[in-house]
Formats: structure tokens, sequence, C-alpha cells
């Protein structure tokens, strides 16, 4: 009787099942990484909307902010003008074609405090898209401060008002 070379059908049960230990172990992390990169490109996304916002400012002071978050952007190749700044990338202004960005919705919108004729203000928001896409929601006015709902019942910052009273995110 010859002996045959091979592996026993333990030894391949070995391996599988150490195999599904070490994915176990690091598919949450995974996802924890993959949350904390969300996060991170949605705080880059607000700041980049801040920054688009005062420079529309800047450039159309008779009209202020711009009402929502489309003006900001422009298909390519784009024509900087009043309904089409070209300031930031028409993926972000079109919130990804309405299904969002890294796993968030963004969103802007201007409009004028008492006894203006202008968008003297803006307020913008960052909200993950599930519970799975990101941890924070964050917010940006004006002044250019990012503040952040932290973890727990995540919603919509919806004012302006409402953003105002959100803590500020530590630099």
């Amino acid at each position: 009787m010859k002996k045959q070379n091979g592996f026993s059908l333990i030894e391949l049960l070995i391996v599988v099942a150490i195999i599904l230990v070490i994915a176990a172990i690091a598919i949450p992390n995974l996802m924890r990484a993959r949350m904390a990169a969300n996060d991170s490109s949605a705080a880059a996304s607000v700041r980049m909307i801040n920054t688009a916002e005062i420079a529309y400012f800047g450039a159309y002071t008779t009209l202020g902010y711009p009402a929502g978050l489309t003006t900001l952007g422009g298909a390519s190749p784009c024509t900087p003008a009043i309904a089409t700044a070209c300031l930031i990338d028409d993926f972000l202004a079109t919130n990804g074609g309405g299904l969002g960005k890294s796993g968030y919705n963004f969103n802007a919108t201007g409009s004028p405090s008492a006894g203006s004729t202008v968008n003297d203000q803006f307020y913008s928001t960052g909200t993950p898209l599930g519970l799975r896409s990101g941890t924070r929601a964050y917010c940006s006015v004006q002044d250019a401060v990012l503040r952040l709902q932290p973890s727990g019942n995540i919603t919509l910052v919806a004012s302006y008002n409402a953003c105002e009273t959100l803590s500020p995110m530590g630099n």
C-alpha cells in the first residue's frame, strides 16, 4: 500500500477555521477605518464648501451667498458665472448626483438675515447617509468654524441657528 501525499480533511478544516478567526478580527477594524476615512472626507468637504461660499460672496457681493450648493459648482468645462461659479467640483456641488459623497450627504443654504435684502448668511452641512457610513454630522456658517454633532443620535442640522449651537471641532 502506497502512502498518499496531500492534506487530510482535518488539516484543511483547521486552516479554514484560522482564516475565519482572522477575518472576524479584521473586518470590524476595516469598517471602523472606512468610517473614519468618511468622517475625515466629510470634514474636508464642508471646509471646501465653506471656502467656496466665502469666495462666491466676495465675487458677487450684490447677491450675497448662493441659495444652494449647485451654484458653487458647474459641469466641466466650467465657465464661471453667477449660476455656475466653478469653485468646487461638480460631483460635490450636486451631492454626488443626489447619492452623496464618501458616505455623506452635503447641503448648503444661503439666506438673508433679518432686515437684509441679500443672502448675508449661510450654513453648510454634511450628514452620514446611514449608520455605517459615518459617526458625526458636520456644519459650518460664514464664520468658517467647523462644528460637529457628536456620535449618538445623528440628525440633519436643520437650520443656521441649530448649527451655531453645536460645539466647534478641535483642529
